[in-house]
């Protein structure tokens, strides 16, 4: 089915809701004027909907495959990573010392977005290795990063993420993979791997994987774990891949979605690789790989939502249904109507705050403190808040095509299968939550309290020209400042039960602030849409709070033996 992204979208968020402007006022930003800004947004749309979204059924229908050690892509990936890598799309937010872009985040998070709708399963790729670029150009030595970043950048080599253990998914300190001196100024990594997003491809020269393990003097638990550069075949001093390395992919996982994604167990037998930061300091060099990721995925999810809406509204305006007045196709339905109006009001909701988190991330760069701690606030709302957006807008798809969207011939199911992944990888939802009202709220609130003054500015400025929305805004603006200093009060341990409800709380309010400023500056049909989320799913705010209050006690008075039936 077509995709088209929604270039128009982007282009309204970033001028008139989230104020891209404070970027492009920055000397890092200043050639990023309108007319820049649209030439990269369009020329990324056409790759994204003529060669990335054809794609996209082809991957889901032929999985990759491992044949005698070797990973076979799934039919067009190469040719459209090509596109992808040739294009500067891999490295578009990367420094230009090594050949990026230098892209501002919030744009670039635009077309992975873009990238993401039209084929999740390949967008996973480039996604990783700019992850893995932000953690090389951070803590990588200078060595290290001229040999490395140049063919990343380029898209000549990928990257991924090598985290997970069998013993060892969440709980990243229990890792059993070892990294032994070799004498030579290099380590020998030993131990096995699971779930490794593109582990390996026929398409690029090289792999480069960031693996974390543990040095013989590591201290038990994270703060003993180190992040070593480990690549398939080792590259001489020129950048030219050289021997194979002491590693393999040992098998491919068979998924509910992402087919034409190879995520694979590896094996490290004695594995040269080198070491990235310091010593004992590996999680907080993957942090900022991680960090960089989570919003790629809530992004990424974005995508697959928007394709859903898309691909549910194109069948509403034609299948006809029923006894119904106007075009007499089941768009007509009250039903149908506002399952589509949740999809496309829920969509720009978590388009605006996972571009809000990368213009913080951008302002952030400029030594700006409070912009940082607004990133860091946003990052696990916009990871959380996008991935359920974009699982319950592909479930909303299915139900708009009713019987044919349980079809798989439709593709409708395809949206759900691939989304619902984005949930669990990259640090599951529940641990964005307890990290939110954890690690986040150890300012005493003081970034939550910031923010939500500003929703209340904002409401406050627009009550003489949308008084009905403006109002409701502000009162939950006040309801959440409630809500957060009665969280802030209480003992970290004793928050988490009510992190998953905070989280989706202020969601809801994020994404009634930025409806609320797009009634303001748009059309007649964002002043609709944006009553449709202010009338009828704002209110959800307050059941999200209830829980919340209700505190732990209800939660872990349940035993174990209360779950057995």
């Amino acid at each position: 089915m077509p995709f088209h992204a929604p270039v128009e979208d982007f282009r309204f968020i970033l001028e008139h809701v989230i104020g891209f402007s404070d970027v492009t006022a920055t000397a890092r930003h200043a050639e990023m004027t309108s007319d820049v800004t649209d030439a990269i947004l369009n020329e990324a749309a056409r790759m994204c909907d003529d060669i990335l979204a054809p794609l996209n059924r082809a991957g889901d229908l032929t999985p990759a495959r491992l044949e005698n050690g070797i990973v076979r892509t799934s039919p067009g990936y190469a040719e459209g990573y090509r596109a992808i890598a040739t294009g500067g799309w891999v490295g578009m937010a990367a420094a230009e010392t090594h050949g990026g872009m230098g892209l501002p985040m919030a744009l670039a998070t635009c077309v992975n977005e873009m990238m993401g709708g039209a084929c999740l399963a390949l967008q996973l790729n480039p996604l990783m290795t700019q992850a893995e670029i932000e953690a090389l150009e951070h803590h990588a030595s200078p060595e290290l990063q001229a040999l490395y970043l140049p063919k990343l950048i380029s898209g000549e080599w990928c990257g991924t993420m090598n985290l997970t253990e069998p013993q060892a998914g969440s709980d990243v300190g229990a890792l059993r993979t070892k990294a032994e001196p070799d004498g030579e100024g290099t380590y020998r990594i030993t131990g096995q791997k699971i779930y490794i997003t593109w582990a390996d491809n026929d398409f690029s020269d090289n792999v480069a994987h960031m693996v974390l393990a543990r040095l013989p003097d590591g201290a038990p638990g994270t703060k003993g774990i180190s992040l070593f550069l480990v690549p398939k075949l080792i590259p001489d001093a020129s950048g030219t891949p050289g021997v194979p390395n002491s590693l393999r992919v040992v098998s491919l996982e068979h998924k509910l979605g992402i087919h034409g994604s190879p995520t694979a167990v590896m094996e490290y037998d004695g594995a040269k690789g080198w070491l990235v930061g310091e010593p004992h300091a590996g999680m907080a060099a993957m942090f900022t790989m991680m960090n960089t990721a989570r919003l790629g995925v809530g992004s990424q999810a974005v995508g697959v939502a928007e394709a859903a809406t898309q691909a549910a509204l194109a069948y509403a305006m034609e299948r006809k249904q029923g006894r119904v007045g106007g075009s007499g196709a089941i768009v007509e339905h009250a039903d149908v109507r506002a399952m589509l109006a949740r999809m496309r009001a829920e969509t720009f909701a978590a388009r605006a705050i996972t571009l809000a988190c990368a213009k913080a991330i951008d302002l952030g760069r400029e030594g700006r403190a409070a912009e940082t701690a607004r990133a860091a606030l946003l990052t696990p709302i916009a990871k959380a808040f996008g991935t359920e957006t974009g699982i319950n807008v592909a479930d909303l798809g299915i139900q708009v095509h009713g019987g044919m969207g349980f079809i798989e011939e439709t593709g409708a199911a395809q949206f759900l299968r691939d989304a619902r992944i984005t949930a669990i990888y990259e640090g599951t939802n529940g641990i964005q939550a307890m990290d939110l009202v954890g690690r986040k709220m150890m300012d005493g609130g003081e970034a939550a309290f910031t923010l939500i003054d500003e929703i209340e500015a904002g409401a406050k400025a627009v009550r003489e020209t949308v008084p009905d929305l403006a109002e409701p805004v502000w009162q939950a603006a006040e309801t959440m400042r409630e809500a957060t200093e009665w969280l802030v009060g209480r003992e970290v341990s004793e928050r988490f039960a009510g992190g998953m409800p905070y989280l989706r709380a202020f969601a809801r309010l994020l994404g009634a602030h930025y409806h609320l400023q797009a009634a303001q500056a748009g059309n007649g049909k964002r002043k609709r849409l944006a009553a449709f989320y202010i009338q009828r799913m704002l209110p959800e705010m307050s059941a999200h709070l209830m829980a919340l209050r209700a505190g732990p006690e209800c939660v872990m008075a349940l035993g174990a033996e209360d779950l057995v039936p």
